[in-house]
């Protein structure tokens, strides 16, 4: 188990390391492939009538000068031990981990994602919890009875919650609860001030993504319980006098969850870098709503650190989810 860990943990290090570097890659390499000049490159992350003053700034402090593995390692180096920037005849600090400043605010990028984080994380987590049981429930009692009325209409209704957009359940739901008969909320509270309105403020966007993520984890939970309590070691099971729901809750449930570990790592993963349409729609300041209006404003600093944190949140999940295989699947530990 602890080789199968050190392997994990020193995969994940290096997939980080690729990220940062395709990151790298597509924000200062590919502009200069597609022709821009540095002026241009600098130019692009300032706005509307630079002084030839203002280019200069901006290229000294992302060293848009310096050869590319020079950029690159003040790159990662700025993101491990921090790294300063010049602001006129002033130089300032920038603490690890380092993104860099907003070019349009001035204000520090990591403090900024810091803030937004709990709306995200109290986002995805909430959402999580509902998609997790609901598409769990509704997939293994469509497993034991399928065909019936039960397994048809979920299944119908999983059909209806993948079709529908984020965009139109978040604003219909928004329209109907909170705007017409008034009973959620529309402005977020902190947990920490007011755990009941931090419920009702969230509550909506929660269903919004649970509809989602369920409709399709009932579908994947169905189709493993069907595999899963065909297999000989469910007749065995079941041969040696083991009752039903311990034959399903141990034996063909588990077996089914390898598919619905890895889905659910990658899908919190990519929540917590943002849920970018849900936290648009419902007025949420999250790590989504800041990456739109950062890509918006064209401001390269918060951009890149979004897409950083995300990257490091997949990544994550995913050594998480690769631990959890070894729990439920004891065969993965010596693969």
């Amino acid at each position: 188990m602890i080789s199968y860990l050190i392997r994990r943990l020193i995969a994940a290090v290096i997939l980080l390391l690729v990220v940062t570097a395709v990151t790298f890659g597509i924000f200062f390499i590919l502009p200069k492939l597609a022709g821009q000049t540095v002026d241009q490159l600098a130019q692009q992350y300032i706005g509307k009538n630079p002084t030839p003053a203002d280019i200069a700034a901006v290229k000294r402090n992302l060293g848009l000068d310096e050869p590319v593995y020079v950029q690159y390692w003040d790159f990662v180096r700025g993101i491990v031990t921090g790294a300063t920037y010049e602001r006129g005849p002033t130089t300032v600090q920038c603490d690890a981990p380092c993104f860099g400043y907003s070019f349009k605010t001035n204000l520090e990028v990591w403090p900024q994602l810091v803030d937004r984080l709990p709306v995200t994380i109290s986002l995805a987590v909430g959402a999580a919890v509902l998609w997790l049981v609901a598409g769990i429930v509704v997939g293994v009692i469509s497993a034991l009875k399928p065909g019936s009325f039960f397994d048809r209409a979920a299944m119908g209704g999983a059909l209806a919650g993948v079709s529908l957009p984020i965009f139109f359940t978040a604003q219909l739901f928004l329209l109907l609860f909170s705007y017409e008969l008034e009973i959620f909320g529309r402005t977020y509270v902190p947990f920490t001030e007011n755990p009941s309105q931090w419920a009702n403020t969230l509550f909506l966007p929660w269903c919004s993504l649970a509809l989602l993520y369920a409709a399709i984890y009932a579908r994947l939970t169905r189709s493993g319980m069907l595999e899963a309590m065909n297999e000989d070691f469910i007749r065995t099971a079941r041969a040696k006098g083991m009752r039903e729901r311990r034959v399903v809750a141990k034996h063909g449930l588990r077996a089914a969850l390898t598919p619905i570990v890895t889905v659910f790592g990658m899908d919190i993963g990519l929540l917590l870098g943002g849920a970018v349409i849900t936290e648009s729609v419902y007025s949420l300041h999250g790590i989504g709503e800041y990456a739109v209006k950062s890509i918006t404003d064209n401001d390269l600093p918060p951009i890149l650190g979004v897409t950083l944190l995300a990257a490091f949140f997949v990544v994550f999940l995913n050594l998480v989810v690769d631990l959890l295989y070894a729990v439920v699947d004891p065969r993965v530990r010596v693969s």
